[in-house]
């Protein structure tokens, strides 16, 4: 447990590192311009099939979907909003008191708090909340909440496209991050050689297993509560198969492995489980590969002592 403690605050502590958010912003900033563009010329198709999918659901089902997906999207909203509030009557005074390098920690840790704070309000009056988003769409006329609600979902795919796409180009770039970590903290230990074309094809084979099984999953997402439960399953499941391989093959000699990864699969499991929630966080989802890469990395290297 010790171990596992330590490698949370040692990928939250880099993650804040000036260096590891300037390369969070340019990988995250790629992929929203790049799922941008396809979201741009496939909407109609995204739309033909989420409507698909939407005929097929009962409309009980679906107005209690749409209640919790209007009710994420309404939070997450919200936390943009106040975030760019605070920019426009504090920005100023902020620039005057911290330095341009950090800047951006000041601006994830303004995200961070507004998150944590909606999300207390929204879990103190989810009832509320809930009675409110469920009136206005009793009142709307089927067709415009199956419209709204296909919007949402499009979007939803366009997000997890985001998702996959940072998480991918993270690993990807694993070995160079991971360089400029161990040079600082594990400056006197060696990083195995990768074999990266068999790294590369296993990133991608558990990507196309992650949309086959998201795909078979898609009905038992518009099940409230369950959605969430099904949806972080799958990105514990991603990550820490792409992250703990990721970081093993450079420090962890291959016949040790198998042993390791089956002593200690719960560790793995809680650090993925951590780095998943960054992914209901918007903005500050752009940091989660990162701190998966480093906290796994920085627990790899513990438990191989």
């Amino acid at each position: 447990m010790k171990n596992i403690i330590e490698a949370i605050i040692f990928g939250f502590s880099e993650i804040l590192n000036y260096k590891v958010i300037k390369k969070a912003l340019i990988i995250g900033a790629s992929a929203v311009i790049l799922w941008s563009i396809i979201g741009y010329f496939m909407w109609d198709t995204l739309l033909s099939f989420s409507n698909y999918f939407l005929d097929l659901i009962p409309f009980s089902m679906l107005r209690d979907d749409g209640v919790w997906m209007l009710s994420v999207f309404l939070w997450a909203f919200i936390v943009l909003v106040t975030f760019a509030l605070i920019l426009v009557f504090f920005g100023s005074i902020i620039l005057e008191k911290v330095s341009k390098e950090k800047y951006e920690e000041v601006s994830i840790f303004i995200i961070l708090i507004s998150s944590i704070a909606w999300g207390i309000v929204w879990f103190v009056n989810s009832q509320y909340i809930q009675q409110q988003l469920s009136q206005l769409l009793t009142l709307l006329p089927f067709k415009t909440i199956e419209g709204g609600i296909g919007y949402l979902l499009a979007f939803y795919f366009i997000y997890t496209g985001i998702i996959i796409t940072l998480l991918f180009v993270t690993s990807m770039f694993s070995a160079s991050i991971l360089e400029g970590i161990k040079n600082k903290e594990f400056r006197y230990d060696l990083l195995l050689d990768e074999d990266e074309v068999k790294t590369t094809q296993r990133r991608v084979k558990d990507i196309i297993m992650y949309v086959i099984l998201s795909i078979i999953a898609f009905p038992l997402m518009f099940i409230p509560i369950v959605n969430i439960i099904l949806q972080l399953a799958l990105w514990v499941w991603l990550i820490k198969d792409t992250f703990v391989r990721d970081n093993a093959v450079l420090v962890i000699p291959l016949n040790e492995r198998k042993q390791l990864f089956s002593e200690y699969k719960v560790g793995f499991l809680v650090l993925a489980t951590v780095t998943a929630m960054f992914n209901f966080i918007p903005v500050f989802n752009i940091l989660g590969p990162f701190f998966g890469e480093l906290s796994m990395f920085y627990y790899l290297r513990q438990i191989n002592r």
